[in-house]
């Protein structure tokens, strides 16, 4: 009995999506309220019209429970090393030291939410960019929505070669790629691809805060900052992939430090009518006259140090990254015939190479400095333990219902349906939506990296179904899927937590979707005329 691929069963498929985006936008619902009503709904299609069983279910919820300890614990730690900056009035010193870096408005606000988050996306990545630098927007005037709005869709172009590449390496090790001239052509039509999605972002930003005059205003630094980081990128995919996002990012660091002393940008400035501004809460926080500039950003000096550390030196990152553990999980199916295939050690966990364990090693290290110091009091630990678990626990309920559903969707064949049908319908025409496949695997999962597992093999068969360039299909989908993590609801619920509005996640989505979207379809037409 095979899976049935009809208009039918594909509404079916896509129902539990368009359901949760209609909540969250259209009705103003937080993640936490929407995802477990479409988890229900995806429950119930699944053991009414799909065929699965309880058996099935039972196994793709546990599976969904450890895929979310990985980022709970990411939430946990992130959250812990905000509240130690905040607990010892970092906020004001690194607002002022921002300041000082960049006296144009405009260009601080690239420099935090396109600049700095773009590098932690080249170290650490899984949502860390938006829980670190939306605090900080926040810190310097950017209203809490647009604080979570502007670093989702800064770093989003590090998304494929971020983190050490590991969302690009899933993508080739999926299709068995291992001709060197194949990989290095998919990667020049990837980063050709996130060269316009960086661009576009920055622009996106400048338009956002100030109209055309933002525009007018910052287009010479976008255009040197798109050059270093994306053009970077490009260079860089041909030689050295795993490298591609972090030394751009680096290097823009430093570029942003010599844009601020031309004549261009040397000089306050800012759009006093600005939207995305709070001008009578900019200068809210408390100060801390005995903190310097190098001790409120020591947390983060730390976290770079140890993450580089860790995963650049081969011999530490192989030994400290050959303790793993993963779940054991048996062969499931549903009537239809779909197979998931017996499991010995799901998606493991690497501990002490893990992201969270970069940021736990931060804040506690961060929290022993400021105490030897002085800065924080001995009994602080009880309070930011407690701020921290307050936080952590409702985005955690949020992020455990949309992986829930995700799974579900994934093992009884409803991913598989939308995907096949979208291919069947269009043909050759399929190039237009190539990108779109990429964005809904990150929408659905959060990930570039499960994207890429997930629909990496489907978009590499349907090339070759189709005739088309599977080089420019495969680019297509890990750029479609870097757009994607800067609509997923999961890194979302991430920013909000930390930007102190939780529930928010509708609004964030709703200024969000336009770009993504028109800009999928945008590489889609690229393609197409490429093809």
């Amino acid at each position: 009995m095979e899976l049935p691929v009809n208009i039918f069963y594909w509404i079916l498929a896509i129902f539990p999506i368009l359901l949760l985006l209609i909540l969250m936008i259209g009705f103003h619902f937080g993640a936490s309220r929407a995802a477990p009503i479409t988890l229900l709904v995806t429950f119930l299609s699944s053991m009414l019209f799909f065929k699965a069983n309880l058996g099935l279910i039972y196994v793709e919820l546990s599976k969904a429970l450890w895929n979310s300890l990985s980022i709970i614990l990411i939430i946990f730690s992130a959250i812990l090393l905000y509240e130690v900056s905040n607990e010892s009035k970092s906020f004001s010193v690194l607002n002022k030291a921002f300041k000082a870096l960049a006296p144009n408005e405009l260009l601080r606000i690239l420099l935090i939410g396109v600049v700095f988050a773009s590098f932690l996306q080249g170290v650490t990545g899984f949502g860390v960019p938006v829980l670190v630098t939306a605090p900080l927007l926040i810190g310097i005037g950017v209203a809490p929505v647009w604080a979570v709005v502007i670093p989702l869709i800064g770093h989003s172009w590090a998304g494929t070669f971020g983190t050490l590449a590991i969302a690009w390496n899933s993508m080739i090790m999926q299709v068995e790629i291992q001709n060197p001239e194949s990989i290095a052509l998919i990667a020049l039509y990837t980063s050709f691809l996130l060269f316009l999605l960086n661009m576009t972002a920055s622009f996106a930003i400048s338009f956002f805060y100030g109209g055309f005059k933002g525009l007018k205003k910052g287009f010479l630094g976008i255009i040197l900052i798109s050059l270093c980081q994306g053009g970077g990128q490009v260079l860089l995919s041909q030689v050295n992939p795993d490298l591609a996002v972090f030394i751009p990012s680096s290097i823009s660091m430093l570029l942003i430090a010599l844009l601020s002393k031309t004549r261009f940008y040397s000089s306050e400035w800012q759009i006093d009518e600005s939207k995305i501004m709070i001008r009578d809460k900019s200068s809210s926080s408390v100060q801390n006259d005995s903190l310097s500039v190098n001790d409120a950003f020591m947390p983060y000096y730390m976290m770079t140090g140890i993450t580089l550390f860790v995963l650049l030196i081969s011999p530490i990152n192989d030994f400290l990254g050959g303790f793993s553990y993963g779940p054991s999980y048996a062969q499931t199916s549903t009537g239809f015939g779909i197979v998931n295939k017996e499991v010995l050690k799901y998606s493991p966990i690497k501990p002490f190479t893990h992201a969270s364990m970069f940021l736990f090693s931060s804040a506690f290290l961060g929290y022993i400095y400021y105490f030897r110091k002085g800065i924080i009091e001995k009994k602080s630990y009880t309070k930011i333990i407690s701020r921290t678990i307050k936080k952590t626990i409702p985005s955690s309920m949020a992020v455990i219902s949309l992986i829930s559903m995700s799974r579900i969707m994934s093992g009884n064949g409803q991913t598989e349906v939308l995907a096949q049908g979208v291919s069947l319908v269009l043909g050759e025409n399929y190039v237009l939506l190539s990108p779109f496949i990429g964005l809904l695997g990150s929408f659905m999962t959060g990930s570039n990296m499960s994207s890429n597992i997930l629909f990496g093999n489907f978009q590499m068969a349907t090339a070759q179904i189709t005739g088309l360039d599977y080089h420019s299909i495969l680019g297509a989908q890990t750029a479609g899927g870097s757009i994607g993590t800067s609509i997923a609801p999961g890194n979302i619920v991430l920013g909000t937590t930390t930007a102190s509005i939780l529930g928010s996640e509708g609004k964030v989505l709703r200024k969000i979707m336009p770009f993504a979207l028109t800009l999928a379809f945008i590489f889609g037409i690229i393609l197409y005329f490429l093809n």
